[in-house]
């Protein structure tokens, strides 16, 4: 049993002075085989007794005990002395413990010395014991009671009772009831504390912590008894009842883009002896698994609420794709924990850019990059890129071409590349391109870019006068226009080229380009040389947003 002193000032002066004497036995004065002591002290289960343990090569015939006051000094009287020792333990009278009575006017720190002789009449005179006799009040708690033995989830709290007794080594035999004295109760991760009443009673309640514990009491120190030694209880084991617990999830896996977050609902519940019912303020925790099957990193964690429901967000920024839900933490005193399956997958983010320009023979020249940051991310076996168009850059997006993703360096941040050049399906639309994903890596896009090139033509081409004198001006009429919609508009500013080919040739000649003026009427004039064929088109400097034109002619005759 422990035992604590509630005044350790003095039990340190104690102490101290018997580690001064020494704590080597005592024995007779040029004796190599005569009595010697080992110790001589109280016994807290016993009050009022002292217990001298020596040993001789004889048989002990006598011992006597003498007290002196701790702090009294060395030729101080005797406050009392004792000699009816009879033994207490031990195979025989040569070596073994003897107890004592003790009866002392006042409380108190003794020094204690021993008087020893043995059958061989060898004897030891005023040996200092190396303890000190603490002849103080004793409290003890001889029963401690917890109410339920058992705790389970409907009976948490357990009641603790006792009652504390005192007693006055001066009068061993006479226990009294503490009246007013303070208790601690240890419930093996805390304390609790509790005042005894005017019969020594006392009442604690706590709700235990854990599945399993040792429950323990002892008094604490008083005013009322001053001095005092408080004994521990002997430490009781008890243990809870941990009931089932079964819970709901919305889903068993999630398959996210990197950077998003999943959700995951359920109820849990636990098993009472009224049946299921729900099980409030309960962790709820997302666990990745590593490749033994241990818990390696929390991927997502939530509570219960009052009726046992449950809202998990999971991020994406620890993937487990071997992972378990579990219900409950380890070491919960009234519930089990258990757990369901879990996969989380994550596609990496990926990164995607591109230029593009449409000439002007509808011709689109795309070229481009798409690039991953994260290393646990993988290129597929064949990855491509899509170039997609739409009329209004929002919905309706068709594929124009697929185009091969070039892997040079295969690490993440680095670039890999992608080129194309094909016929525009359509010349006013819309266009992206789109990285075309894995289960491991993200598909991503880029923003839509109008690219756009009105169709153009001449109406009304002809060259005047016909016939012409050699020599003489010819001009030409004609009015080049674009399309957008469905209707052709002037083109304003435009510069048409015009062409000759003369009579008897199949090669057309550049001569010049022409102007327009605010109407798009063609603008200029040349001098007449030959009999031949005039043509104009628009096919130069179209600008970026104009078509090529088809060509037309007009013949003329030159006299």
């Amino acid at each position: 049993m422990r035992r604590s002193i509630f005044l350790a000032a003095a039990a340190a002066t104690a102490l101290s002075a018997s580690l001064i004497t020494g704590l080597s036995p005592a024995r007779a004065d040029g004796a190599t085989g005569g009595p010697g002591l080992s110790g001589a002290d109280g016994w807290y289960s016993q009050p009022g007794m002292l217990f001298v343990t020596a040993h001789s090569d004889s048989p002990i015939t006598r011992i006597m005990a003498h007290f002196y006051p701790l702090d009294a000094p060395d030729d101080a009287p005797e406050a009392g002395s004792t000699e009816d020792f009879t033994q207490y333990s031990g195979q025989d009278a040569r070596s073994g413990t003897w107890r004592a009575p003790v009866h002392l006017a006042d409380l108190g720190d003794y020094r204690v010395t021993i008087d020893l002789q043995d059958a061989s009449g060898a004897t030891v005179t005023g040996a200092l014991s190396p303890y000190t006799l603490q002849y103080r009040t004793v409290v003890t708690i001889p029963d401690v009671t917890a109410t339920p033995s058992v705790p389970d989830y409907l009976h948490q709290e357990v009641s603790v009772s006792g009652t504390v007794e005192v007693a006055d080594p001066r009068h061993p035999d006479a226990h009294a009831p503490a009246d007013g004295i303070p208790v601690a109760v240890n419930t093996g991760s805390g304390q609790v504390t509790a005042t005894a009443t005017a019969d020594g009673r006392f009442t604690a309640a706590f709700v235990p912590t854990r599945p399993t514990f040792q429950l323990s009491a002892s008094a604490l120190a008083s005013s009322s008894y001053p001095g005092a030694i408080d004994v521990l209880t002997s430490p009781q084991s008890l243990h809870t009842t941990q009931a089932p617990v079964r819970f709901s999830a919305s889903t068993h896996a999630l398959n996210l883009k990197q950077g998003a977050t999943g959700t995951v609902t359920g109820r849990a519940e636990i098993q009472t002896t009224s049946g299921w019912q729900p099980l409030p303020h309960t962790a709820i925790t997302l666990y990745g698994l590593d490749a033994g099957g241990s818990a390696s990193l929390v991927a997502g964690r939530t509570t219960t609420d009052g009726q046992g429901s449950y809202t998990l967000h999971v991020s994406s920024d620890n993937p487990a794709p071997s992972a378990e839900l579990v219900a409950g933490t380890d070491y919960m005193p009234f519930q089990q924990v258990t757990t369901e399956p879990f996969s989380l997958h994550v596609a990496y983010t990926t990164h995607i850019d591109m230029s593009e320009f449409l000439n002007d023979d509808s011709s689109l020249k795309v070229s481009g990059y798409v690039y991953y940051e994260d290393p646990r991310a993988k290129w597929p076996a064949k990855p491509t890129v899509t170039l997609q168009y739409s009329k209004d850059g929002k919905s309706g997006w068709k594929d124009a071409t697929t185009v091969p993703l070039t892997i040079r360096h295969n690490k993440p941040q680095f670039e890999e590349t992608f080129a194309r050049t094909l016929t525009a399906p359509n010349t006013d639309a819309y266009w992206r391109a789109r990285f075309n994903g894995n289960p491991d890596l993200g598909t991503s896009t880029t923003k839509p870019v109008h690219l756009y090139r009105y169709a153009t033509r001449i109406t009304g081409f002809h060259a005047s006068p016909d016939p012409v004198r050699k020599s003489q001006p010819i001009s030409f009429g004609g009015t080049l226009q674009y399309k957008k919609g469905t209707a052709w508009k002037p083109f304003v500013g435009g510069s048409p080229t015009l062409y000759f080919k003369p009579r008897g040739s199949s090669t057309y000649h550049y001569v010049c380009d022409l102007g327009t003026d605010k109407h798009g009427y063609l603008v200029g004039m040349v001098s007449a040389k030959q009999d031949g064929t005039w043509a104009i088109a628009l096919n130069r400097q179209t600008e970026d947003h104009y078509l090529k034109s088809a060509r037309v002619t007009d013949y003329v005759d030159v006299r």
